[in-house]
């Protein structure tokens, strides 16, 4: 496993050192969040027109993934903490991950967040593609990418950055 992940690093450090990495990731801080319409698992249907005004947090993850599941307590915490505040948090699961799974996890971990399944892939198109999870945006007021993580967060940092944020 370690030796798999060694050389998967060095094949994005060789894809980057190409030139090619910006096609997988390109974005930059301050670009327009993508406008997207999801379905929450309760059936209501969102744009993220309706962020404005809001901090959010758009979480990429799937069930299968063992980083993903590690940090949702972290995400709920965090969640928890600035909501109420101009914060709001939006968990999107991954065209792959099996709807009842989804559903299962978000109702045994009460979730206190929108849940949507990406069924087609049309979010995670829109934001990068995303193809790895866990990977987390942060989008400000006004509706621009402020950061992109992927992997889990140093959610201390992260936490600095949402106050900042939701202070501007």
């Amino acid at each position: 496993m370690a030796t798999n992940r060694r050389y998967l690093l060095l094949g994005l450090a060789g894809v980057a050192a190409a030139g090619l990495g910006a096609v997988a990731w390109h974005w930059q801080a301050g670009t327009p969040a993508p406008r997207v319409d999801y379905t929450l698992l309760d059936g209501k249907t969102y744009s993220s027109a309706q962020w404005g005004g809001r901090v959010m947090l758009v979480n990429f993850w799937a069930t299968s993934c063992a980083t993903c599941v590690k940090e949702m307590p972290e995400i709920i915490a965090t969640h928890r903490k600035f909501q109420g505040k101009g914060f709001d948090t939006l968990a999107v699961a991954m065209q792959y991950d099996p709807p009842d799974y989804v559903a299962q996890f978000a109702q045994t971990r009460k979730l206190p967040f929108g849940v949507a399944i990406d069924n087609t892939g049309a979010i995670a198109n829109a934001f990068g593609p995303v193809r790895m999870t866990p990977t987390t945006f942060l989008i400000d007021k006004q509706g621009r990418i402020v950061k992109q993580i992927l992997g889990e967060p140093d959610f201390p940092a992260l936490h600095q950055l949402i106050e900042k944020l939701i202070a501007a």
